[in-house]
């Protein structure tokens, strides 16, 4: 157990720092051996990922020890800081580090395998959004802070349904149509939304919601409430700069996936080879599109007096997926 009262932080708190250090090695180390594994059948994870995912696992770990995780125990805006750090950038950095292969072997296992369906962007959302406000309700953060185990357990809430949170929207895993398009700039701006009612009521309120903080800020020569006002301006500043990046992502995405279908379209014209534009926007969507392109070149071009003697069928292949079979259009 914890308390902020002034000078009785300066002790290990070995229940709330033990666990994430722990999950850290773990992580690592499952991390690693899944990707050598990967590297070994020819399937190799590239460095990026894996230099993003460490990273973000590094900042988990490094933002609940030492002197800051002290500091975050009694001063509100570097306890807000450290939640950002684990649920908004670290599980943002380890959901980069991931791909469909590395995660596949969670896919198959009892406790892991409805990671599918959580991950589902209405789900992930839902989950992430209650979370955020249970963990933030006085007597919960409190608890968190007076006791190290509940703390930790808070932090690892926090870490999880983040990753839940970013899993949704640029993880591996299967998304619904309606979600690859517009579906995914709504997606951002709801989670700019959840986010900016609760730090906006730390930035307005006028008295003080975790009074938990109130000794330790006065031993500072701080204003409990100034803090208070403090830790949601910079809840707010964040969630504006994330929220700006992943909307310029996203565009560019858009962009980018319009241009490749676009290049299938007309590479697929100039060979004389049927390939209907549904097709070409699922290619450009799951990021497929140089396979489809080889298979384009693989292709012999149809002659065009077979072309012309079936116009009605040509025409119905080219508009959907479900024309009949034929070897020269890719699947």
């Amino acid at each position: 157990m914890s308390s902020i009262a002034p000078g009785s932080l300066t002790g290990l708190h070995l229940g709330e720092f033990v666990p994430p250090l722990v999950a850290t090695i773990a992580y690592l180390e499952l991390y690693a051996i899944r990707a050598s594994r990967l590297a070994r059948e020819r399937r190799p994870v590239a460095t990026w990922r894996i230099a993003s995912f460490t990273v973000g696992v590094l900042l988990v770990a490094a933002v609940q020890i030492g002197p800051f995780d002290t500091l975050a125990d009694s001063v509100l805006v570097a306890h807000m800081l450290q939640h950002i750090v684990i649920g908004d950038i670290a599980s943002l950095l380890i959901v980069l580090g991931l791909t469909g292969p590395v995660i596949q072997p969670l896919l198959h296992i009892r406790l892991t395998r409805p990671l599918r369906t959580l991950a589902h962007p209405l789900i992930a959302l839902a989950l992430w959004a209650v979370n955020l406000y249970v963990w933030h309700l006085p007597l919960l953060y409190q608890l968190a802070v007076r006791h190290d185990l509940i703390h930790a357990l808070e932090h690892a809430c926090l870490l999880w349904f983040g990753t839940l949170l970013w899993l949704g929207l640029i993880g591996p895993l299967p998304k619904p149509r309606w979600f690859a398009g517009w579906g995914a700039l709504v997606y951002v701006v709801a989670v700019r939304f959840i986010g900016a009612i609760l730090a906006n009521l730390l930035i307005w309120a006028q008295t003080v919601v975790y009074p938990v903080y109130k000794s330790s800020d006065a031993s500072r020569g701080l204003n409990a409430l100034s803090d208070q006002n403090l830790a949601g301006g910079v809840m707010m500043v964040e969630q504006i700069i994330l929220t700006t990046v992943l909307l310029g992502w996203l565009f560019l995405r858009f962009a980018r996936q319009d241009e490749e279908r676009q290049s299938l379209l007309d590479l697929a014209n100039e060979r004389g080879v049927e390939l209907s534009e549904e097709r070409a926007r699922r290619a450009a969507r799951a990021g497929t599109t140089q396979r489809l392109r080889e298979r384009l070149m693989q292709l012999e071009p149809e002659p065009m007096s077979s072309q012309s003697s079936r116009p009605e069928a040509a025409s119905s292949a080219a508009m959907t997926d479900t024309a009949p079979n034929s070897p020269r259009r890719p699947r």
